[in-house]
């Protein structure tokens, strides 16, 4: 396990790496506004104990990459998509198996479907389309919608930003199963005390796309798995479903009862389905 800073084309980005450079490369891409740490470490390393070298980092302006604090950030959602890219670079890597979670799963198809030459498969959990499609999909749940709506974050006070950042947690793990709060609060604990600056996390809410052309899903043409919860209040099932019809030979597996995210219970299940998706596509 390695933690370093990198800089490719002057943005420094703090990556992570487990396991044997010289086995199979997989890239985990953490959701905008989450650092690297929401890959927990004991998820990884199940994933290198399999065979793979895996790598993960922070996002800009979360973790201990480059933060712009109280300014208007100039980057857009293609920078982060080129990031990925980057981080590959800075590991010598020409490609990889890539893993997406919620919005990094969008990262990770535009990787795909934009630098189709540094991806080997994909890995798209708690996701959705990350272009536009010609179907209907269901909105974020009601308890979801009542959470933003009610949510009151003083960004000045730590403890009211932990307070918060576990409450969403709470809120997006769907209720069907028990809370681990005690995790919840030291994971965000962790986060907010590793971040440069944790405030300027809220840049990405208004993220704006950036300029990349508008390619459908059906041009991905690497091997793709889809795993997505049964209870995600943010991304219903359905969006994992058209997800997996939208590309072309993607298989789905549905962890029941699991919200959004990669939940600890969920662990087993999906690096399994990791390992088997890597190893049957150019391991």
């Amino acid at each position: 396990m390695t933690e370093r800073v990198v800089e490719v084309d002057g943005i420094e980005l703090c990556v992570e790496s487990f396991g044997d450079p010289a086995h199979p490369p997989v890239l985990l891409v953490m959701g905008t506004g989450a650092s690297m740490l929401w890959w927990e470490e004991g998820f990884c390393r199940m994933l290198a104990e399999g065979g793979c070298f895996v790598i993960r980092y922070d996002h800009r302006d979360t973790g201990r990459s480059v933060t712009y604090g109280a300014e208007r950030p100039a980057y857009t959602g293609a920078d982060l998509v080129a990031d990925a890219s980057r981080v590959l670079d800075a590991h010598e890597i020409t490609a990889a198996h890539v893993v997406g979670v919620s919005a990094g799963g969008a990262l990770a198809q535009l990787l795909a479907l934009h630098y189709a030459d540094r991806v080997r498969s994909l890995v798209l959990i708690s996701t959705s389309c990350a272009v536009s499609v010609e179907r209907e999909l269901p909105p974020p749940t009601e308890e979801l919608m009542r959470f933003f709506a009610d949510a009151h974050v003083d960004w000045s006070d730590t403890d009211s930003v932990i307070d918060h950042q576990v409450a969403y947690a709470r809120t997006l793990a769907g209720g069907r199963r028990p809370f681990d709060e005690a995790a919840a609060r030291s994971l965000v604990l962790r986060d907010v005390e590793r971040a440069h600056d944790f405030t300027a996390v809220r840049h990405h809410d208004a993220l704006p796309d950036g300029e990349l052309p508008d390619v459908p899903l059906s041009s991905i043409a690497v091997p793709t798995l889809v795993i997505h919860g049964s209870a995600d209040p943010m991304f219903p099932i359905a969006h994992g479903a058209v997800l997996a019809g939208q590309i072309p030979g993607a298989k789905m597996v549905t962890l029941p009862d699991a919200g959004h995210g990669v939940e600890r219970a969920d662990w087993a299940i999906i690096t399994a389905a990791i390992l088997e998706h890597t190893a049957a596509n150019g391991r």
